[in-house]
């Protein structure tokens, strides 16, 4: 395959080679001439293990060449992957000024084209940012997207010193965008990578990379905040994150990172409390183990907020419990939610199954004293009341009971916090809290 790519620092560069390696014909793009000559001389424009190689071969080859004319690149591909950089500009926001430069180039390049082109973008930008590209390209060059030529977003995912090596073993390929001919056509450059094929939504793809390196550098301060904490106890803070890092069932894993609900139940909030309060103690500084509960206490805010603004005055809580399948009210973040509407005077009803009043005992029973100490009048047995005396209904846990009540509901608000309902348009009046 024929391909030019725009931009060859970093990310331009390995593509070039790697692609060039793989058998395909690259025309690289840079306005800086001394780029474009090191590719011709066979030389790669960054320092990176194994990048020179594949450079020169390529070369030598006649796989890989670079010219500082960006039309004639795009005339004589099939397709362009733009890897120019996105910068931050001083208030923080995104520099998109070169990936528009490069879309406004292809863009008088296609005008003069017969053939379909293929817009590949490889940059780190954020959402929206491939539609904004095929407008400019529509406006520019009086072609049609998804006819005439197609934008896709396929983001990298490189590290500096091992670039070669994660291109040819990247976590997976993910590939977003709508033309199905497109998509195949770019999912053929990677056929021989011994990787899952992930295609989603334009904007998934366009916001991984800033959700994948928010959480890297938040496991970084997270692992450093530990390590301070080990220090002062004499303790091998390496040996604690090594076993750690060895329960890959629940904190090396995809448990607990779904969008949803604030977290409560005895243990999150006991024994995060506890490690912060020790923090205080000794006048060490954990900012980010510090914000976790600020951030849970925001969310059940959000809560109480989004549920506030449906208009409504009754609201129905289906399932109490932090947790389905228990009767353990300790902490729950509903029963906050439910204390903040009952003091602003709405109507509440509750339902949970788990819950018998009665048998309520120790720690349990007091918590739900001293926060809503007349709960018994707000609890309903069942749970069609609660359902039919409600405005709003409140899913607050994933009791499977939930699930087929809400099938033949028409005309009530569903407030979801757990992810309850896989078909939300099934639903006419239907809220997530995040999603």
């Amino acid at each position: 395959m024929k391909i030019s790519v725009f931009g060859l620092g970093y990310v331009g560069c390995v593509s070039v080679g790697c692609l060039s390696n793989n058998g395909h014909e690259i025309v690289g793009v840079d306005i800086d001439e001394n780029k474009v000559n090191c590719i011709n001389e066979g030389k790669p424009t960054i320092v990176e293990p194994e990048i020179g190689a594949l450079i020169s071969a390529g070369r030598a080859m006649d796989n890989i060449s670079a010219t500082n004319n960006p039309v004639e690149a795009v005339k004589i591909t099939e397709m362009s992957i733009i890897c120019v950089g996105t910068p931050c500009k001083s208030d923080g926001q995104l520099n998109l000024d070169y990936i528009f430069q490069a879309t406004t180039q292809i863009a008088t390049a296609i005008h003069e084209k017969d053939s379909f082109h293929l817009i590949v973008i490889r940059s780190t930008v954020f959402p929206g940012t491939c539609e904004e590209a095929e407008k400019l390209i529509e406006s520019k060059s009086g072609k049609k997207k998804d006819i005439d030529f197609a934008v896709i977003s396929n983001p990298e995912f490189l590290r500096e010193g091992s670039a070669v090596k994660d291109y040819y073993s990247p976590p997976y390929t993910l590939i977003g965008g709508r033309n199905t001919e497109a998509i195949k056509k770019i999912s053929q450059i990677y056929s021989n990578l011994d990787a899952e094929l992930i295609v989603v939504d334009t904007e998934i793809a366009e916001i991984i990379k800033y959700i994948n390196n928010t959480f890297h550098a938040l496991k970084v301060g997270f692992a450093n905040e530990v390590g301070n904490i080990c220090k002062s106890l004499n303790i091998d803070s390496h040996q604690v994150m090594d076993v750690f890092c060895r329960d890959t069932k629940l904190n090396i894993s995809p448990y607990y990172l779904k969008p949803g609900f604030a977290y409560g139940g005895s243990c999150l909030p006991k024994d995060l409390g506890a490690l912060q309060a020790y923090s205080r103690d000794i006048q060490l500084k954990t900012p980010i183990i510090n914000s976790i509960e600020e951030s849970n206490n925001y969310q059940i805010q959000r809560t109480v907020d989004m549920l506030i603004a449906t208009g409504k005055k009754s609201f129905g809580f289906l399932g109490l419990s932090f947790k389905a399948g228990t009767d353990d009210l300790r902490n729950s973040p509903i029963i906050s939610v439910v204390k903040k509407l009952i003091d602003q005077g709405f109507q509440i009803s509750l339902y949970d199954k788990n819950v018998n009043l009665s048998n309520l005992t120790g720690a349990n029973k007091k918590y739900i004293g001293i926060h809503i100490p007349h709960i018994s009048k707000y609890i309903n047995n069942e749970l069609n009341d609660v359902v039919e005396s409600s405005d709003v209904l409140v899913i607050g846990n994933s009791d499977p009971d939930f699930a087929i009540v809400l099938e033949n509901l028409i005309d009530k608000y569903v407030f979801d916090l757990v992810h309850m309902v896989k078909e939300p348009k099934k639903i006419h009046n239907y809220i997530g809290i995040n999603w």
